[in-house]
């Protein structure tokens, strides 16, 4: 069993004993902590906090003991059902919440779950606001509300409806043109939340005939729920076999968007924000964010168009802060993370899509086309699985001298800047491992380059 805490939010395995997994006691320590936290901090009048889900098995359980705890705390729940991570964010600043509470575990396979946290912006906690969180569930010094003040409950399932709503509404999201191109569109939502709005988001952007494979919100991931190459060999093989212009491939809770094209040839996960970008760039000139694991296409495009690209630390929140105070038009995650300031600070398929199927229908090109318009990159992802002994900083403090005559950027983990390619070592947040990403001007290349450094690693006594 494992509990991993951090801020990315509560995440873990359902079952054990309490403290090694994501036990009902400890859904109830972690919503009372955050529950403390907004109380004390929330500078918005009433008392209400969004509660969404993905479709996991395990949703339903999680769902009723947050909800009960938080009216248990004295706060008016607002149950919005099956809803994405970027759906919950934007019902928050819409009911003009204290905060929300995200229950998935993204990309994790189907016995993981998690509390994720927002604040009354409908943002992700900083690291400051997540490590308060933890100290108070540590100290387990909660009040709970008398039986005169206990929280109501509601439930408002017309949050997706809004959602699309606001992302038709994106003066750059051109449904007119979409139409008039008349697209074929498959998608493979992995069994959950993405299979209830992703096709009423395309039946209302004007796309001509969507496909569904996997749409059925029933947790029971047909395959690894992380839209990586490896997992897609079914709507691969459909995009090959058929005729559709372009498939669409979410995580289950629709915060990543990974894209294939009409030849059946996977897009490039990293390509989702640089062609999106691309497209905002060009009618909004400006700066542009993306974390430090992602590839030097999208400062390349943003180059062009005369603005700033500036890297972050990993993680959303990072990248959100960093596109503030850069004042950035368009950024994100290499991993299929959009986040279009216009819409909210949030990663956003829904966004990607629309943003997405606009600038195909204006440049009139076939998705592998406009995507062999961009500069090539390759990016290998490697990992690290850890024991509980791995001394994590002691690592990286041997891989910083061993390359120490070579450019490295310690802001999160340790990356190595080579003249033409990189390596970024870190660990994650979500999982007990050490992700190595490696990019260079070909596959073989940044394989290389991340099997010398993973040897390192091991040579040292991992």
């Amino acid at each position: 069993m494992t509990l991993i805490k951090s801020i990315s939010g509560i995440r873990g395995t359902i079952g054990g004993r309490p403290g090694e997994g994501l036990t009902p006691l400890d859904i109830v320590k972690f919503t009372s902590a955050y529950a403390s936290f907004i109380r004390k901090t929330t500078a918005v009048p009433g008392n209400k906090i969004v509660v969404g889900r993905d479709a996991r098995v395990s949703g339903e359980v999680v769902r009723q003991i947050v909800c009960g705890t938080l009216m248990g705390m004295g706060f008016d729940v607002v149950n919005i059902g099956l809803a994405s991570t970027p759906t919950t964010e934007l019902a928050v600043t819409m009911e003009r919440a204290c905060g929300g509470m995200i229950l998935t575990a993204s990309h994790n396979p189907k016995q993981w779950n998690a509390l994720k946290l927002l604040n009354e912006k409908g943002e992700f906690l900083s690291v400051e606001e997540g490590n308060e969180v933890l100290a108070l569930a540590e100290a387990g010094d909660f009040m709970y509300a008398d039986v005169e003040a206990l929280g109501s409950y509601r439930e408002d399932h017309t949050y997706n409806q809004k959602h699309i709503d606001r992302v038709l509404a994106l003066k750059l999201v051109d449904a007119e043109a979409i139409r008039k191109a008349r697209f074929k569109v498959a998608i493979d939502c992995v069994n959950s939340v993405g299979g209830i709005i992703l096709p009423e988001l395309l039946e209302r952007l004007g796309v001509e005939k969507v496909e569904k494979l996997y749409c059925e919100p029933t947790g029971l991931f047909q395959h690894n729920p992380e839209p990586l190459e490896k997992n897609l060999g079914d709507i691969m093989r459909r995009m090959k076999e058929g005729d559709a212009d372009v498939a669409f491939v979410v995580d289950p809770d629709v915060d990543r968007l990974a894209m294939i094209c009409e030849n059946g040839e996977m897009y490039g996960e990293e390509y989702t924000l640089v062609t999106v970008a691309d497209y905002i760039l060009k009618h909004t000139p400006g700066n542009t964010v993306s974390n430090l694991s992602s590839t030097r296409a999208l400062r390349d495009v943003t180059l062009k168009y005369g603005g700033r690209y500036t890297a972050s630390a990993v993680g959303e929140v990072n990248v959100v802060a960093k596109m503030k105070e850069t004042h950035a038009v368009i950024g994100g995650e290499g991993n299929g993370g959009v986040i279009y300031p216009e819409c909210h600070y949030g990663r956003d398929a829904l966004v990607g899509i629309a943003l997405f199927l606009s600038h195909l229908a204006h440049e009139g090109k076939k998705a592998s086309e406009l995507r062999a318009g961009y500069p090539s990159y390759y990016i290998a992802k490697n990992r690290i699985d850890l024991t509980p002994d791995t001394d994590v900083d002691a690592i990286l403090m041997k891989v910083k001298e061993l390359y120490r005559e070579e450019e490295i950027n310690d802001v999160d983990g340790v990356k190595i800047d080579f003249p033409d390619k990189w390596v970024h070592l870190r660990k994650s947040n979500t999982e007990p491992i050490i992700r190595v990403y490696s990019e260079a001007g070909t596959m073989e290349a940044a394989e290389e380059i991340s099997k010398r450094i993973m040897e390192a690693v091991y040579s040292l006594g991992n």
